[in-house]
């Protein structure tokens, strides 16, 4: 058990990298759209070549089919969960500190429950205590954030909403984003004869509701490729790649500088490859719910690990008490997620 946390602790290292490395970017004038949109281009050729190697080129053919059988779920899939949720991160790290990002993107675990809900699940109330735990902290910790964006006698409420609209707002669309392409790829993925036919059944005893109805148009995708979820994340990052470029027209940033470059190479191999990997494979390893529920509690580490990295690389305050109560608010609800899930 030991060894399955401190494997998820080093993979929560790594993924706050993301909300460290996001703020260097930009502190150092890098625009958001490269710090996002590069980052998912790194991963592509990185995750492909991790393919080749493990399998070979026939493999990546294989999986090329799969995605262009389904090319416009794929599309779908990557340019919510990864397009639209990379996008708030890195608009958010242009307005708020890196930290309070990762803190407020811990709202996703709460999100996950709202679409599984969306989808057909039911949960325990106690859950909803737990997820009003989080939320007070991340509302404590931006509200803190932008108390400090103003000094002395320059305290206003300016700051504050400036902090929530261009920064907590984006960070929670992430929140959001995230989980529904998880699941999205998760119903097409399992979507096997004995769901359908309970959903069928499910459809028929009530009146669809436009969501329902929805989730019905998701497609069976039937292959043995999708159990591994690296094959996801790479059918997920090349359905993004359409998002990134609709999105880089419509914006049209100057070329990013070299060092923004390497900085977003850094965040694909470290929270995008690195990450993913270590966390991935901790659950995998994991015998009991018990041990599966201590590797997700180390999702936690990411605020702690993010706040270290700022006040250490970028010399960034020290939260205030009211910062430091939200953040520990948001923990104990991860926790007790993760313990009772």
């Amino acid at each position: 058990m030991i060894r399955l946390i401190l494997l998820g602790l080093l993979a929560g290292a790594f993924f706050s990298s993301t909300f460290v490395l996001n703020e260097v970017m930009s502190t150092a004038g890098g625009h958001w759209y490269w710090s996002a949109s590069l980052r998912y281009f790194y991963m592509f050729l990185l995750i492909s070549l991790i393919i080749v190697l493990r399998h070979g080129f026939g493999y990546l053919t294989q999986l090329s089919k799969v995605f262009f059988q389904h090319w416009q779920f794929w599309c779908l899939t990557g340019g919510i969960g990864f397009g639209v949720f990379y996008s708030g991160i890195c608009f958010a790290s242009d307005h708020i500190s890196g930290w309070v990002v990762a803190a407020t993107f811990m709202f996703t675990v709460v999100t996950s429950l709202l679409i599984l809900m969306a989808f057909g699940q039911r949960f325990d109330k106690k859950f909803i205590i737990y997820a009003v735990l989080i939320f007070i902290g991340v509302l404590l910790v931006n509200v803190s954030e932008g108390l400090s964006a103003g000094t002395g006698s320059q305290l206003t409420a300016t700051p504050l909403a400036e902090t929530l609209l261009y920064g907590a707002l984006p960070a929670l669309i992430a929140a959001f984003s995230y989980p529904i392409g998880n699941q999205l790829v998760w119903q097409a993925s399992y979507n096997s004869q004995n769901i359908a036919t309970q959903q069928q059944r499910y459809l028929a005893q009530s009146t669809p509701t436009i969501l329902q109805k929805l989730i019905q148009k998701i497609p069976s995708i039937e292959t043995h490729l999708l159990q591994s979820a690296f094959n996801k994340i790479w059918l997920m990052t090349l359905g993004s790649l359409p998002f990134w470029a609709v999105m880089g027209l419509m914006i049209r940033p100057t070329f990013p500088e070299s060092s923004q470059l390497f900085n977003a190479f850094l965040v694909a191999l470290l929270a995008g490859v690195a990450a993913t990997g270590l966390f991935l494979y901790a659950r995998e390893e994991a015998k009991t719910t018990s041990e599966v529920a201590g590797v997700d509690a180390t999702q936690a580490s990411e605020v702690v690990f993010a706040l270290i990295g700022g006040i250490v690389i970028l010399n960034n305050p020290f939260p205030s008490a009211m910062g430091l109560f939200g953040i520990a608010l948001i923990i104990i609800g991860l926790i007790l997620f993760a313990k009772n899930g």
